[in-house]
């Protein structure tokens, strides 16, 4: 398959930047974000046979538009295509899906070629790893790169982000500047077709607006509260501006946390999601499934002391008022980013 979609006049001077999952929650706001700068050339990589997400890209204007199973090939073949950057999204991110071999190809070898294409071509790399790296959090969460060897996922998809992180850090060659960042709990527009891995925020609002009430886990643990498991969710909006920010400042190369740094229950969450929607605060209390219940996270944190120390420097979002820009400027309306 070779489908290259060009969108407008393509103009060299502009810094070009290259994101694989440009379609899926992430990448899409990426793109969106770049795309209202109005100075970047945009190549954007993924399925996009994918139909229930080609309206997260309705308003971003970009240059060239590859299938994300012919990106290695093309970009092999247009070796004289300056990429100042490239931010690898793409993955497959289902939590759920235990067949390894899925994400082997997906997660795995297709970022050692994402990789190694950026050393050859001299190209700054940004990928996507993940919190679900730290597994039940016996460890810490804590980015420093001597740790992440001890780290025991609790399933696939953390196993396949643990791995390709230590396979980075064994390698001789990198590209010029990289940085693996570890996504704690992302919620915001343009999830809409996550279905199941859609963030809690997303799902509390659909259960409010259905039901007038919202499912929230019990406890099974004595050292916790029905309701006050703890994340560290952080908004989008702020994903963006930190991966924007590590492409232009070209600070110190490694493996970065991404979350706020900031725990917060879940009970929380729901009485923000209640409060932006304008309805009373109703909560039916379920039993966590018992195929998950052994493998559930109570609490995550992000240690973000790496990522600051390096110059970072904007706030980030609280889930309140978070969760009212994402309810009344997005859910409600149905609007993307």
């Amino acid at each position: 398959m070779q489908i290259y979609r060009m969108k407008t006049e393509v103009k060299e001077t502009r810094e070009c930047i290259a994101i694989t999952g440009a379609l899926g929650f992430i990448g899409s706001c990426l793109a969106a974000h770049l795309s209202r700068k109005g100075k970047y050339k945009l190549i954007l990589i993924d399925d996009f046979s994918d139909e229930q997400k080609l309206n997260n890209l309705k308003d971003v204007d970009s240059d060239l538009q590859i299938e994300r199973e012919d990106f290695i090939d093309w970009a092999k073949t247009n070796a004289d295509q300056k990429i100042d950057s490239l931010v690898h999204i793409g993955a497959r991110t289902d939590t759920t899906e235990f067949d390894v071999a899925i994400f082997d190809k997906l997660n795995l070898n297709y970022s050692k070629e994402i990789w190694n294409m950026c050393c050859e071509r001299n190209i700054p790399l940004i990928y996507a790893s993940s919190a679900a790296t730290y597994g039940a959090g016996e460890n810490g969460y804590n980015d420093d790169h001597h740790s992440i060897n001890k780290l025991v996922p609790l399933n696939p998809y953390g196993e396949s982000k643990n791995d390709f992180d230590l396979w980075v850090l064994k390698q001789k060659s990198s590209p010029p500047f990289w940085y693996g960042l570890k996504f704690f709990n992302v919620y915001g527009p343009n999830e809409y077709h996550k279905s199941r891995m859609a963030s809690v925020i997303f799902h509390a609002y659909n259960q409010f607006k259905k039901n007038g009430s919202v499912k929230l886990f019990k406890s099974h643990k004595t050292e916790f509260k029905d309701g006050e498991q703890l994340r560290d969710f952080i908004y989008v909006k702020d994903v963006v501006e930190v991966i924007y920010w590590l492409m232009k400042s070209q600070t110190y190369s490694g493996i970065y946390n991404l979350g706020t740094g900031k725990a917060n229950t879940f009970y929380t969450l729901a009485a923000s999601v209640a409060k932006a929607m304008q309805i009373p605060l109703n909560i039916e209390w379920i039993d966590i499934p018992e195929d998950i219940r052994d493998k559930y996270q109570y609490f995550t944190e992000a240690q973000m002391d790496k990522l600051l120390s390096s110059g970072y420097t904007n706030k980030f979002t609280s889930l309140e008022a978070g969760i009212e820009d994402y309810v009344k400027n997005y859910l409600i309306p149905g609007n993307y980013y």
